[in-house]
C-alpha cells in the first residue's frame, strides 16, 4: 500500500457499494473486503448505511423506467449496504474488473 502512496501517478477514486445480501453473511463480506486490500486498492473511507427506498430511487435514478428497476429499489433498501470510497491507479475498470458483468447471464455462463 505504501508504493501506492508514493506513486507519481494521480489516484482515481471509486464507489464500491457491497449489496445487502453480501453484508448479510459475515464471511462474504470479509472474503469482499480481503479482494479490495488484496488487489492493492486503498480504502479512502468505508461505512455501513441502511438506504431507505427514496434514498435508493434517487441514487438509481437513472435506470428508472427500466424492467429492473422496482427491484433493484427494493433490493438495496432490503438491509444494510457497505459503501467504500476506494483508490487506485486505475480504480474504476480494476473494480469493474472484479465485480464481473453484470448482466446475470453473462455472469453464469461466462464469468
Amino acid at each position: 500500500m505504501a508504493s501506492i502512496l508514493r506513486s507519481p501517478q494521480a489516484l482515481q477514486l471509486t464507489l464500491a457499494l457491497i449489496k445487502p445480501d453480501a453484508v448479510a453473511h459475515p464471511l462474504i463480506l470479509e472474503a469482499v473486503h480481503q479482494q479490495i486490500l488484496s488487489n492493492k486498492f486503498l480504502i479512502v473511507r468505508m461505512r455501513e448505511l441502511l438506504w431507505r427506498k427514496e434514498d435508493c430511487q434517487r441514487f438509481y435514478r437513472e435506470h428508472e423506467g427500466r424492467f429492473f428497476y422496482q427491484r433493484l429499489v427494493e433490493f438495496m433498501a432490503s438491509g444494510p449496504i457497505r459503501a467504500y470510497i476506494l483508490a487506485h491507479k486505475d480504480a474504476i475498470q480494476l473494480w469493474r474488473t472484479l465485480m464481473g458483468p453484470t448482466r446475470v447471464f453473462r455472469a453464469r455462463h461466462v464469468a
